[in-house]
Parts: structure tokens; C-alpha cells; sequence
């Protein structure tokens, strides 16, 4: 007997959370415009766990509609109490490429205080594709989090913009050697004399996966 979009509509609308929880899963086996209509109440939905698998979901059910997905993203972005859903907002928001929310990745980053969102928010940036991003990656490159630092080192390489070069040439001597890593990693992407430059020194790097990937990386 095969799925049927009522049969999931029934496990999204039970008051078992297993059920729902199993119904978003079903999501994914029916129609995608259909899964998309069913999705949205399950967003706000009373349980965190059946909110952060719902909102996972809008890449790439948010592609039906990306107006609504962005109106849905940014309200669990900016306003759910969970900082799980929050960080699964600010990661869809960059799979849909939604350059719209911008603004409001950038405020939640000031607002909170949880790395693990700035984490997301920086990390995100980078598939964001938003050019304006350069300038809330740079302030994260002085984050007192190591992994926020790393994060944004790769979300400038992945931005493509050239103008972030300068901003990563000053780590070629960074102690964190993934910092390191990953810088080699957005030279290589970024290309351009002073990144040719900056791969020159890090081919020498003690650590040997750094210097492996420079020297993989030099024209």
C-alpha cells in the first residue's frame, strides 16, 4: 500500500510526538509542493525536536515557495526559544540562499551569546553567497572561539570574493594550525598573487597536512 499525502497529514496532526516526528520523515516520500503546505504549522509546532526536524526540512522543500520559507526562517531564526532551531534556521537560510536574511543572521549574531549559533551563523555565510557578508566574517575572524575563527576562514574562501585576501594573509602564522588549514584551503580558492604568496610560506609550514595542502595548492 503505497504513501499518501492524508496518511502523513494524519502523524503530523497527532497529538504523539513520535508520530509527528515520523510524519516530517515521511515528508520527504511525497510530493515536493504538497510536503511543503504540510510542513509549515509543524515549524511552530509545541515540541522542539519536531520544530528543528521541520525547519531542517526547508532545504529543499523552501524552494517551492522561497518568499514563505524566508518569512518562516526568519521568525524561528529570530524568535524560537531553542538554540538547536535557531542554528537550523541560519543553516537553511544559507542552502535556500535567502541574501534577504542578511541582516537579520548579522543581528542575531550581535544578540546571542552562544557560540554554537555564531558558529552556525558564520558557517552559513559562505553558501549565503551575500557579498555584504565580508564585513560580519571579518569580525568573526577576531572571535575568541577557535572554531567560529575557522569557520569564518572558510566561509571567506567560499564567498569568492578577492577582497578577503588581505584579511587572511595575517593568519599564514596563526598557532591553530586547522586555522591554518583552512586558510590554505581559502587561498586556494580565492587565487591571486598575494594568496600565491601566503601559500608559498604555509608550503613550509611545520605542520605536514598545512603544508601538503599549500603546496597542492600553489600555480
Amino acid at each position: 500500500m503505497s504513501l499518501t499525502p492524508a496518511d502523513v497529514q494524519t502523524l503530523l496532526t497527532s497529538e504523539n510526538l513520535g508520530d509527528r516526528l515520523k510524519g516530517v520523515n515521511l515528508l520527504r516520500q511525497i510530493d515536493p509542493a504538497i510536503a511543503f503546505d504540510l510542513i509549515q504549522p509543524l515549524v511552530t509546532d509545541t515540541n522542539e525536536r519536531v520544530r528543528y526536524a521541520a525547519v531542517s526540512q526547508l532545504d529543499p522543500l523552501g524552494r517551492q515557495d522561497p518568499d514563505t520559507a524566508l518569512s518562516l526562517l526568519r521568525n524561528r531564526l529570530q524568535n524560537d526559544p531553542e538554540t538547536d532551531v535557531q542554528a537550523a534556521a541560519a543553516d537553511v537560510i544559507g542552502g535556500l540562499q535567502l541574501t534577504q536574511a542578511y541582516d537579520d543572521l548579522k543581528q542575531v549574531y550581535h544578540q546571542t551569546s552562544d557560540w554554537l549559533l555564531q558558529l552556525s551563523i558564520i558557517a552559513t555565510l559562505g553558501e549565503l553567497g551575500e557579498p555584504k557578508g565580508i564585513e560580519l566574517l571579518e569580525e568573526a575572524l577576531t572571535s575568541d572561539n577557535g572554531l567560529v575563527r575557522i569557520a569564518s576562514v572558510s566561509a571567506l574562501g567560499e564567498l569568492g570574493n578577492i577582497e578577503a585576501v588581505p584579511l587572511l594573509v595575517q593568519f599564514v602564522k596563526d598557532e591553530d594550525w586547522q586555522v591554518r588549514y583552512r586558510l590554505v584551503q581559502a587561498l586556494g580558492k580565492l587565487g591571486g598573487e598575494q594568496a600565491q604568496e601566503a601559500l608559498k610560506i604555509l608550503a613550509e609550514d611545520a605542520m605536514e597536512q598545512v603544508a601538503k595542502e599549500a603546496k597542492e595548492n600553489l600555480v
